[in-house]
């Protein structure tokens, strides 16, 4: 099984910053990507920002210039740095992770996807 842990969500005020970590544990051969995404109550779950395992990156429009994904391979860890952080930021942010859990899984191509349990990020004033 996999495991993706999460923190460094909280509550901040409009245009302060606050840093999320994810770190995944378990059946992992090798990590494709790690992701953010985010939810509020009703709609659907958002892609925030991405990042691949040779660091290609990839952003929402609403966060480019303010957030800054990163990831530690050797840690199987992702982080994502929020700066400027505005009211409409607040959901709940969802860690995910695409990776082949074995040798075999990631010659033959295979990969799941596992998500975290999510953290609450609030901004206000």
């Amino acid at each position: 099984q996999v495991q993706l842990v999460e923190s460094g969500g909280g509550l901040v005020q409009p245009g302060g910053s606050l840093r999320l970590s994810c770190a995944a544990s378990g059946s992992i051969f090798s990590i494709n990507a790690m992701g953010w995404y985010r939810q509020v109550p009703g709609k659907q779950r958002d892609l925030v920002a991405a990042i691949t395992s040779i660091g290609s990156t990839n952003y929402a429009d609403s966060v480019k210039g303010r957030f800054t994904i990163s990831r530690d391979n050797a840690k199987n860890t992702a982080y994502l740095q929020m700066n400027s952080l505005k009211p409409e930021d607040t959901a709940v942010y969802y860690c995910n992770a695409r990776l082949s859990n074995t040798q075999v899984d990631w010659y033959k191509g295979r990969s799941a996807d596992y998500w975290g349990q999510g953290t609450q990020v609030t901004v206000s004033s």
